[in-house]
């Protein structure tokens, strides 16, 4: 019997093959033509349900954004399941394409039969046609690009970075740990006069040029913990190496000798630690925001109290001091606001942020030898503020520009029994513009560099620094 079935398939195969062959003769130029049309429009089609596929795919597998396919929709509907398999049912060959039957777009006018403006799903659900159930191109919203940007957006690992250094913390992860290391440097300048003015115009005197140059060097490790999905605690260990060399004329009573000293220590700097909470999560119309409280205390040396002394015998003009300091001396208290949207690939982000220093009592602050000067510092509360721009040019790469700028006040001291007075000079504002590079070497591992320039001189002159958030 299965022997005797094999020709009677072959003849069944060569009917049916001959009479759709036998339909297309049959057909005029123009019904031939329509024919085509209508393959050409439903292969189309398919593609478009294909990549829409894809794309809710992806976006379900990353947790974020649109349900995948099949998935209950957002307007309580069920997509359509092409196929047993999930996939759009295949195209059935040219030759079998009834030629009888109305191209989809009949009466319109065009030659493809495609609709000049196609009709908008009825009840926000799918149709179903030639194709076996294959979903439409479009949800009656625009095309599949459109509909991605309109669901939540979906970052990729190179934005994901983004969001780790320049917003907050990634709160899908329970632990981070972020090493880094970074080199401050400063170069000041300062002229320094010793003499008097003779008629209002002439300066009788020595004029020197004094300089100081430093270098802080500073490694550090801020540990992340996800408590939940929208809260996330941290605390961040820093280890700081300073070298100051202080160079001034003056020695032999000439201006234009000079002579220099240098000074370095190294210490535990001021350990920090903060709490995060996510007040709005990314949306296609919303950004990110985010919230901070920190708290910096004072476990690096503090700067009060160190003294100051002549290096060099032959030039009053130098001095140093005898120590460097690693720490503020001070606690102090940071709240913050971030915010951040996607715009793939463009990533925006900015930040405010204001710290409270609370003032503190010092046995000491003169810095002059043998000489003690109990008193009471309040250091000017910050204001910070900036924002930048990243841009993701690969899944695991991208390149940022970002504008930061603290306003301090002047700081105010208070001697026992006393009342508080300015601190002539100790107003500052700092601005910096930094360029950031972002490479994400795997799921768990990624590196951050960075160069940040002073742009103003209570800023430093360049930081350059290196980071290495490792996420379990």
């Amino acid at each position: 019997m299965a022997l005797a079935a094999i020709p009677a398939a072959v003849m069944l195969f060569a009917l049916s093959q001959g009479a759709s062959a036998q339909a297309l003769a049959d057909q005029s130029l123009e019904e031939r033509l329509n024919t085509l049309m209508r393959v050409v429009d439903e292969q189309q089609r398919q593609i478009h349900s294909l990549e829409r596929q894809v794309t809710e795919l992806e976006m379900s597998q990353r947790g974020r954004g649109a349900p995948g396919y099949g998935a209950p929709a957002s307007n309580g509907t069920v997509a359509e399941q092409p196929g047993a398999d999930g996939l759009p049912v295949p195209l059935p060959p040219l030759a079998q394409v009834n030629p009888g039957a109305p191209a989809p777009g009949a009466g319109n006018g065009t030659a493809t039969g495609v609709p000049v403006t196609p009709p908008a799903p009825e009840g926000g659900g799918t149709s179903s046609g030639a194709t076996g159930g294959l979903p439409p191109a479009t949800d009656g919203t625009g095309t599949v690009g459109q509909t991605q940007k309109a669901a939540q957006p979906v970052r990729t690992q190179a934005e994901e970075a983004v969001a780790q250094r320049e917003h907050a913390p990634l709160f899908d992860h329970k632990l981070t740990l972020d090493w880094g290391i970074s080199d401050t440097y400063y170069d000041r300048r300062q002229l320094q006069l010793s003499g008097f003015l003779a008629l209002d115009a002439i300066f009788l005197g020595n004029i020197n040029l004094g300089e100081t140059k430093s270098h802080q060097v500073m490694a550090d490790l801020d540990t992340r913990y996800g408590l939940t999905d929208r809260i996330s605690v941290d605390v961040d260990v820093p280890y700081i190496y300073r070298k100051s060399n202080f160079i001034i004329g003056g020695a032999g009573g000439s201006a234009n000798t000079l002579s220099d000293a240098s000074a370095n220590s190294s210490d535990i700097g001021d350990v920090n630690f903060g709490i995060y909470y996510q007040f709005l999560k990314e949306t296609s119309s919303l950004p990110d925001v985010v919230g901070s409280l920190r708290v910096k205390s004072p476990t690096g040396s503090s700067p009060f109290g160190i003294k100051v002394q002549q290096v060099d015998a032959g030039n009053t003009n130098l001095v140093a001091p005898t120590k460097l300091p690693t720490g503020t001396g001070f606690w102090n208290i940071t709240a913050g606001l971030s915010l951040l949207k996607t715009y793939d690939p463009v990533v925006l982000f900015g930040s405010f942020s204001y710290t409270y220093n609370i003032a503190r009592s010092f046995a000491d602050i003169s810095s002059v030898v043998g000489q003690t000067e109990p008193a009471t510092v309040r250091l000017g509360d910050i204001v910070q503020f900036g924002g930048g721009v990243a841009l993701a040019f690969s899944d695991k790469d991208s390149a940022s520009i970002s504008y930061t700028m603290a306003l301090e006040p002047e700081s105010q001291t208070k001697a026992p029994g006393g009342s508080y007075s300015k601190v002539p000079g100790s107003e500052t504002t700092a601005a910096a513009l930094t360029f950031g590079l972002n490479h994400v070497v795997n799921k768990h591992l990624t590196i951050n560099g960075s160069v940040s320039v002073g742009l103003t001189p209570d800023a430093p002159n360049f930081v350059v620094g290196v980071r290495f958030p490792y996420t379990f």
